[in-house]
């Protein structure tokens, strides 16, 4: 018969003094009652009583044990789930790994935790960042919350138990801190951030945005314009665009003040996957604006001028964008002047011994304002007996050929032929008056002015070939945007220079110059959101950071850049002083 003890083991009991493992209570010692709950039987009583009680004090244990399961279990579970990171994020808890981490990496986010757990909202997002920016930057963790990596807070002066959900974002670039993160914990900013670091905020991350419907696929794009009953006025752009970041606050204002009425979405579309979508809406240039109603679109809206009040009024009543009335080709008019081509040009030299041809294009602003004033003068030369020599103009653009020759490079260019050949370039004849004048005596120009450009300085003149490249390679660029005529540009020139000459040893700054009258330069300006003359940027590796409004003379300038480099180097020592 089993015994006490194996009673008590089986209970979860050890064997006690009282009831030692060897003893045993023969049946027969003992009569069986009736009743087996009311026996007379002594040692069943005396010892049953006994038992009974070790039976309780078990159940009681075991309930204490199954709490203390569920307990742990409840306090494993985060544990467990914050264990689920990526392993492309990288752990680290020692000095010097981390120090290596950032000599060996250039671009470097890392999440310090209060403990194991605190971080896991960031960490769990992180881990999907860390796959989609894999080869481009790197995400490091810091658990401040365990021995070593409390001693690796401690030495880089970081305490996440002061920062809200005890975690703390901080980047480091090119070996050093470059700056807290402290755009929204979300992956498209995350993802954004870390592929460019010291670029601009998504649109989406102005709070005054809150308004705008901001577009990332174009499955999002399909999915609004079906189920949308209210019509959409959808703002295609670039981040880069000037004229987009010049209209975003006015389309904000457009779509708070018509919230609940329209909607006014942004998608930008410049990444290659959305060229099928830009051909599909005749998206050519950033920003377009397409009105939609009920899916369909109808409308191009052009004025890119426009205030919030005049975006609003339009949608009230969206109608088609009048055409313009195309302008009268110069040839075309019933101008006096000689209009010259290719094939003429030669012949028509040939029969007049003293010509002035003016070489322009159509679309520049100083040949339409010269335009009449060579007429007037034409006018009289060209119909004069006893006249000095003739007016005639090229059209640069359609006949090139002539232009090239002549090595035409602005516009307007007017040089004076005498008997074919090319005698003088004339910059400073623009009035009726003045080509009279000239013609009755034909005098060489003042020498010119030596360009900017061909002056030896230290300043960097830029042109739409080089200019998004020369400037990625420099952590500060300030960009002086010009028109060789413009007066202001000519007070600031100096002043410039002597700043950039100042700063010419180092590597990471440069003064850059475009002259915006020159070839393809004017569409670069137009790009950069240049309006006037001059117009001066900043730049941070390429990307606009800026426009400096501050003092044009040289204290402006220097002070400007000296500011930037100090903050720099305030970060540099200290975060050395941290590691």
């Amino acid at each position: 018969m089993k015994g006490v003890s194996g009673w008590l083991e089986a209970a979860g009991e050890a064997p006690s003094a009282e009831y030692p493992s060897t003893t045993t209570f023969p049946i027969e010692h003992c009569a069986v009652a009736k009743n087996p709950w009311e026996t007379d039987c002594a040692c069943v009583s005396r010892r049953g009583n006994g038992i009974m009680a070790s039976w309780n004090r078990h159940g009681s244990r075991m309930r204490e044990a199954k709490m203390f399961m569920l307990v742990l279990l409840v306090w494993l579970l985060p544990v467990l789930e914050a264990v689920k990171v990526s392993p492309l994020i990288e752990k680290v808890s020692d000095h010097k790994d981390f120090k290596k981490l950032l000599r060996t990496r250039t671009n470097v986010l890392v999440v310090y935790t209060k403990t194991a757990t605190s971080g896991d909202s960031h960490l769990k997002l992180l881990s999907d960042v860390a796959q989609t920016v894999k080869g481009q930057g790197t995400i490091a963790w810091v658990n401040c919350g365990d021995s070593e990596g409390r001693k690796l807070c401690k030495k880089v002066k970081v305490d996440p138990s002061s920062k809200r959900g005890g975690a703390e974002l901080l980047h480091y670039k090119d070996g050093t801190f470059h700056t807290e993160y402290n755009r929204p914990a979300t992956f498209k900013s995350m993802v954004a951030f870390l592929k460019d670091p010291s670029g601009p905020p998504l649109w989406e991350e102005n709070p005054e945005a809150k308004d705008i419907v901001h577009i990332e696929t174009e499955k999002d794009f399909r999915k609004l314009l079906k189920k949308e009953e209210r019509p959409v006025l959808l703002m295609f752009y670039a981040p880069w665009c000037g004229v987009c970041k010049r209209m975003q606050p006015i389309f904000q204002q457009a779509a708070t003040e018509t919230k609940g009425k329209y909607v006014l979405a942004g998608m930008n579309v410049h990444p290659a996957e959305f060229d099928g979508l830009k051909q599909e809406y005749n998206v050519k240039g950033y920003p377009t604006f397409c009105y939609f109603e009920k899916g369909k679109f109808l409308y191009h809206y052009e004025n890119y001028g426009a205030t919030a009040k005049d975006m609003v009024d339009w949608m009230k009543n969206p109608q088609p964008t009048q055409p313009k009335t195309p302008e009268v080709p110069w040839t075309e008019t019933d101008s006096p002047v000689f209009h010259l081509t290719d094939e003429s040009f030669d012949s028509f030299l040939e029969e007049h011994p003293a010509a002035l041809v003016m070489f322009y294009a159509p679309w520049c602003g100083h040949c339409k304002k010269m335009k009449p004033e060579y007429d007037e003068a034409a006018e009289i030369l060209n119909k004069g007996a006893d006249s000095p020599g003739v007016l005639a103009a090229v059209d640069s653009t359609v006949h090139k050929t002539v232009g090239e020759r002549f090595k035409i490079s602005g516009f307007p260019t007017v040089k004076y032929f005498e008997k074919g050949e090319d005698k003088y370039t004339l910059p400073h004849l623009r009035s009726k008056d003045k080509i009279i004048e000239f013609m009755h005596n034909p005098q060489a120009p003042p020498p010119p002015e030596q360009s900017w450009e061909d002056k030896p300085s230290s300043i960097s003149h830029l042109g739409s070939e080089d200019f998004r490249e020369a400037l990625k390679k420099k952590k500060h660029a300030l960009v002086m945007f010009y028109a060789p005529w413009c007066p202001h540009c000519k007070n600031a020139v100096p002043h410039f220079t002597t700043a950039a000459e100042l700063f010419k040893e180092d590597r990471k700054i440069v003064y850059a110059a475009v002259d915006c009258t020159k070839g393809q330069n004017h569409e670069l300006c137009k790009q950069e959101g240049v309006e006037g003359y001059p117009t001066f940027n900043h730049y941070n590796y390429g990307k606009f950071v800026e426009k400096y409004n501050g003092d044009r003379g040289e204290a402006g300038f220097i002070g400007f850049m000296r500011s930037l480099r100090g903050r720099d180097q305030e970060k540099v020592v200290k975060r050395k002083e941290e590691l």
